[in-house]
């Protein structure tokens, strides 16, 4: 944050702050700073930067808003996992198939996403990494177009007639239209 603080209201992008951030780390601890980027985006998720894109974060003294950001307890998390039978809710692999499974907020955190057990599913680590990214519609649309084309590489009919109507509601909804169906 002190990198931050001395450069206000300049957009800067991730590697600048990552490498300045891990060798002032190793200079004061003589460690290895393990995860600079989850630092960061915990920074932006709780109001104390503004995420200008993808890798680029602007310190604003001005637009500052400190958030109080709820975390699952463990408790909350088993209750969700159980629900779910332990298994992500998008691809359906589990502890038992070797996947790590995560606790994930439907709303997100730094959108103001309580620590509710229905605020909260069952996401494998991959999926989890992947909604951080993108919009929870911006994931479903990406996984029915992925859908539709195995569908359409089996040719399973069926198949890839539920995934045209799904996808038909998106485009019938204009919800995220730079994400393209070929259809």
């Amino acid at each position: 944050m002190d990198y931050f603080k001395k450069n206000p209201k300049r957009e800067i992008e991730h590697p600048e702050i990552v490498d300045r951030v891990v060798a002032e780390y190793k200079k004061k601890t003589g460690e290895v700073f393990r995860d600079p980027d989850r630092a960061i985006r915990k920074l932006s998720q709780e109001g104390q930067l503004i995420k200008i894109a993808k890798g680029v974060y602007k310190y604003d003294p001005d637009f500052i808003k400190k958030r109080e950001l709820e975390d699952f307890t463990s408790a909350q998390k088993e209750e969700i996992f159980k629900r779910d039978n332990y298994r992500c809710v998008i691809c359906g692999k589990g502890k038992a198939d070797g996947v790590e499974i995560q606790a994930d907020h439907i709303k997100p955190k730094e959108l103001g996403g309580k620590a509710e057990i229905t605020n909260g599913q069952t996401l494998c680590a991959p999926h989890n990494f992947q909604k951080k990214y993108y919009k929870q519609t911006e994931t479903g649309k990406r996984m029915f177009i992925r859908l539709y084309e195995l569908a359409r590489n089996n040719n399973d009919k069926e198949l890839i007639k539920f995934c045209e109507d799904v996808l038909q509601v998106y485009e019938k909804n204009n919800i995220n239209g730079h994400i393209v169906w070929k259809k």
